[in-house]
């Protein structure tokens, strides 16, 4: 017997702040235990809600091994307290990880199998490396040239895009500026406040005067990349990092970095039975494949085949949250697209504010749910491309 879909409606959203990988406030903070304190923080959102009524959680991490291995969705939930009733899953589509787990938990409620669902995303860039520990690649891939690309390093493939679609050193050094002048305006403006829960880092030391072990606490609240002293001068002096002639830079790129994110999604029958307040509406998902070699174009499939899931033509949306993997790969999208500038990272992207791979569908999707809501708009869209050629894009509707 077929069952009526139903709206999955997000009630709560929240993400923690973004961390330098390596060298930033996350660095020995353990991905399972970030993730365990976003979900606390989202669920503190909800008092009403009864945890006993989730079906699942559903994480997305890019690289899930060692600390963030072993189903780091499950782990984190026993970590977090929720009912031992409570599932755990840990989906794995690269860059689009965290948005691929929004569309999963909100599909399981519009089918009418589940009332109450978390989607979330975590990565830590610190404590896994980008390509895991032991990466193996079958040498099949190499027998064929189309194959090839998905070999490539994630910065070879915006220099192929950056070459096919015509895009300049000065125009990505310049978007790259724009990425950071943005993120500071919002920061500065407070514009994060309603999407960040503040975390309390413990560093931990050594005083070689006094031969005592040292402890620090302090509370981070705000994303550590983005760069107030940024310049086109001083863009332009930074070396091309993945060709010798070519225009991809470290400034141009999206920062590794460390967080989570995490939402919650209810049924309407569960809106009502909890006195829960719908932030928006999950409306539609698309995911498409491109050649691995130019990755970075799969917005340009993904963004109207979501589009056309949804009814909706391109102007309708009023907030897009494209994920600045490159600024090559950004511009190639929004110029192929004719995306409205505008509307596009209006307070900045990964170049600026950061990368944690798996975890940013979520977390961007926490800043879309939030600005509709905060600049009374109505259409929002989370997009990015995805490693080995995909691209993925969602849509929320604020109500």
């Amino acid at each position: 017997m077929s069952k009526q879909v139903q709206d999955a409606y997000i009630v709560a959203a929240t993400r923690t702040p973004i961390g330098k990988s390596h060298r930033g406030f996350f660095r020995n903070t353990r991905p399972d235990d970030l993730l365990a304190t976003t979900l606390k923080a989202a669920l503190a959102q909800v008092p009403r809600l009864d945890p006993q009524t989730i079906e699942d959680i559903v994480c997305g991490c890019a690289i899930p091994e060692a600390q963030q291995g072993l189903n780091v969705a499950r782990i984190a939930a026993v970590l977090a307290g929720l009912p031992t009733s409570v599932g755990g899953i840990t989906v794995n589509r690269f860059c689009a990880s965290g948005l691929s787990a929004v569309q999963m938990a909100a599909d399981r409620i519009r089918v009418g199998e589940a009332e109450v669902m978390i989607a979330a995303g975590v990565e830590s860039m610190s404590m896994v490396p980008m390509m895991g520990n032991a990466p193996s690649l079958s040498p099949s891939i190499f027998e064929r040239d189309g194959d090839v690309g998905i070999a490539y390093g994630m910065g070879l493939t915006a220099e192929k895009v950056a070459q096919q679609w015509k895009v300049g050193r000065e125009a990505q050094d310049a978007f790259a500026l724009q990425s950071n002048q943005r993120a500071v305006a919002a920061q500065q403006a407070g514009e994060f406040a309603d999407e960040i829960t503040p975390i309390e880092v413990t560093d931990r030391g050594f005083d070689l005067a006094t031969g005592e072990a040292t402890v620090k606490t302090r509370t981070v609240s705000l994303d550590e990349g983005p760069r107030p002293d940024t310049s086109l001068e001083g863009l332009a002096k930074l070396r091309t990092v993945f060709a010798a002639r070519g225009t991809v830079t470290a400034g141009n790129s999206s920062q590794t970095s460390d967080g989570a994110g995490a939402l919650i999604l209810a049924s309407e029958a569960a809106c009502q039975k909890y006195d829960l307040t719908p932030l928006a509406r999950f409306v539609s998902f698309a995911s498409k494949g491109v050649p691995p070699a130019i990755m970075g174009i799969g917005p340009i499939e993904a963004i109207p085949a979501a589009l056309r899931y949804a009814g909706l033509k391109q102007d309708d949306l009023d907030w897009i949250e494209l994920n600045e993997a490159f600024a090559a790969q950004s511009l190639a999208v929004l110029n192929t697209l004719k995306l409205d500038p505008a509307k596009v990272n209006p307070m900045g992207g990964a170049i600026a504010l950061g990368h944690p791979l798996g975890a940013t569908g979520a977390i961007r999707a926490a800043t879309v749910v939030h600005a509709l809501r905060r600049k009374q708009l109505k259409y929002g869209m989370v997009t990015m491309c995805v490693g080995m050629g995909q691209g993925a894009a969602g849509i929320f509707e604020r109500v």
